[in-house]
């Protein structure tokens, strides 16, 4: 690392990281981003468990920023795997000759905003401290995996995985007597593969989720060619729904249709697979009879694929149908009919006790060989809270978002000068195509930081007003959905003692945009700047 004073420091260096150094340098500013790993990639750095993917396709899953990095990078599969996007956000590091700027291997511990000097004081884990006007945090929404605490777990003789944190050189369950605990999207994701390399699995499930089909396949050249012709006609019709996504949206109402006519729409959006499902209709998300007709249809299609009936029963869900993210799958229900596969229900009666040969569940013991942690992230704010952050005052941020998380447009908070989050909660991150709300946080805080510069003013925060009434309205508008239902990690109902708050911004990438372009016309209103 030459020179511990900069412009900006940046935390992370996954494509939010990647992108703010790249714009930021562009624009003459000193950068220094500081990672954790050895690597680029963030999340798909992290997670290389079995069968991981991205859910969402990849002809839109990636950068716009650069149209010669559209047309020359050519996808392999519908939704690429892990291994392919760590390849290109590798290429998209190289390409740019970023890891010039970034320092890996080095874990940010605290940083705390010295008032006299205007600037960000960082330290990390190897004792080193840097000093930064600004300091832009890209740690990611899914980024501080949850291990759970059970008892007798340290007693267990064989080995623990977690899929957010996946051996680099892999694993192979081979023979192997293998225990999966969770049910979320990794483990929907990698149960289907290590099923087929176990000589037994468990699979220990306390809820479970409502999953569509993928139907994932090699990309079609010819649509790949067609995209890219008129690529910018494809990112517009995404920006202008309200998931950042290209979907096709059915407006009408699913009590409007007769039984006939949802049951033919909804198996048209099965067999398209992904994410279109739930653009069936255009109440599903709002009225719970609506909702009500696309869940009794996936539990249907579990009957059908689930030989057993009761376990087709323990394996359909009975909550709301997308108030927890939507799972996309390849594989799954089918494989509770391999004979050497067991759903162990833990709905009831948690999980005992680990010991030293297994998982004791249901007054049993299932003696494992592994067992893999598939209990997900503390989302949205672990990453941030995992860092002593401390502004005004000293004021730690793990104290002001004691009662939930306070930004202002997840982008900024008010005691906490000069400090950016990047998809922070307060916007719609989560609920969108990750990779243009990066770009678009990117491009407002670059943007901010440029006219802060061309004003002469060196410091920049919201007032307490503005960050109340974004609080109150994402709140207000998230009561609006059916999915502040339900408990999911949106709401942080994976973390034990974490507030129940609805996290991300509910109201759409679109609507959101707007606000965003309205504050910077009205000269940053809600900003204080000096």
């Amino acid at each position: 690392m030459s020179g511990t004073d900069f412009d900006v420091v940046i935390v992370g260096a996954g494509f939010a990281g990647m992108y703010m150094l790249h714009r930021l340098r562009g624009m003459g500013f000193s950068a220094r981003v500081l990672e954790a790993g050895d690597g680029v990639g963030g999340t798909w750095y992290w997670n290389r468990y079995p069968g991981a993917r991205c859910d969402v396709e990849s002809m839109q899953y990636s950068f716009q920023f650069s149209d010669e990095l559209q047309q020359q990078w050519n996808w392999s599969e519908r939704y690429a795997p892990q291994p392919e996007i760590l390849r290109y956000a590798n290429h998209v590091a190289d390409r740019f000759d970023l890891r010039r700027d970034i320092t890996f291997n080095t874990r940010v511990t605290s940083a705390a905003f010295d008032e006299a000097a205007d600037r960000w004081i960082i330290e990390t884990a190897g004792g080193a401290t840097l000093s930064a006007r600004f300091c832009v945090m890209a740690t990611g929404c899914l980024s501080a995996p949850n291990k759970p605490t059970i008892e007798g777990l340290e007693s267990f003789r064989g080995a623990v995985y977690h899929t957010g944190e996946w051996p680099h050189e892999g694993v192979d369950f081979s023979g192997k007597r293998v225990g999966v605990i969770g049910t979320g999207s990794s483990a929907i994701q990698s149960i289907p593969i290590m099923a087929r390399q176990a000589a037994q699995l468990f699979v220990f499930q306390r809820t479970p989720n409502y999953t569509v089909p993928a139907h994932n396949g090699p990309l079609d050249p010819a649509y790949q060619k067609a995209v890219k012709a008129d690529y910018a006609r494809l990112r517009a019709r995404a920006k202008s729904n309200p998931g950042g996504i290209d979907l096709s949206f059915n407006d009408r109402s699913a009590l409007s249709a007769t039984p006939e006519e949802r049951r033919r729409e909804y198996e048209a959006r099965w067999a398209e697979g992904g994410f279109a499902f739930m653009g069936a209709f255009g109440d599903l998300m709002f009225v719970q009879e609506a909702n009500d007709t696309a869940a009794d249809f996936v539990r249907g299609k579990i009957r059908e694929i689930v030989k057993d009936p009761a376990v087709a029963e323990a394996l359909s869900p009975r909550n709301v149908i997308g108030c927890k993210r939507l799972c996309v799958d390849t594989g799954y229900w089918e494989t509770f009919n391999r004979p050497n596969v067991t759903l162990v229900d833990v709905s009831d009666r948690p999980i005992e006790a680990i010991t030293a040969t297994g998982v004791r569940a249901n007054g049993r013991d299932y003696e494992l060989d592994a067992i893999v942690f598939a209990t997900g992230f503390d989302a949205m704010t672990g990453a941030l809270l995992r860092i002593d952050i401390r502004g005004v005052h000293g004021q730690a941020l793990k104290d002001k978002w004691r009662e939930g998380p306070k930004s202002y447009l997840g982008l900024a908070m008010a005691g906490f000068p000069n400090l950016f989050t990047i998809t922070g909660p307060g916007s719609p991150s989560v609920l969108t195509n990750m990779l243009p709300s990066i770009e678009q946080h990117v491009d407002w805080i670059a943007d901010c930081l440029a006219y802060l510069r061309r004003q002469g003013l060196k410091r920049v925060e919201p007032s307490r007003e503005a960050e109340e009434a974004w609080v109150a309205h994402a709140r207000d508008v998230a009561g609006i959905s059916l999915r502040a239902t339900c408990s999911s990690w949106y709401v942080g109902a994976n973390i034990p003692g974490k507030p129940r708050v609805f996290m991300p911004y509910i109201g759409g990438f679109p609507a959101y945009v707007q606000k965003c372009q309205q504050v910077v016309a009205n000269g940053y209103e809600g900003f204080t700047v000096a």
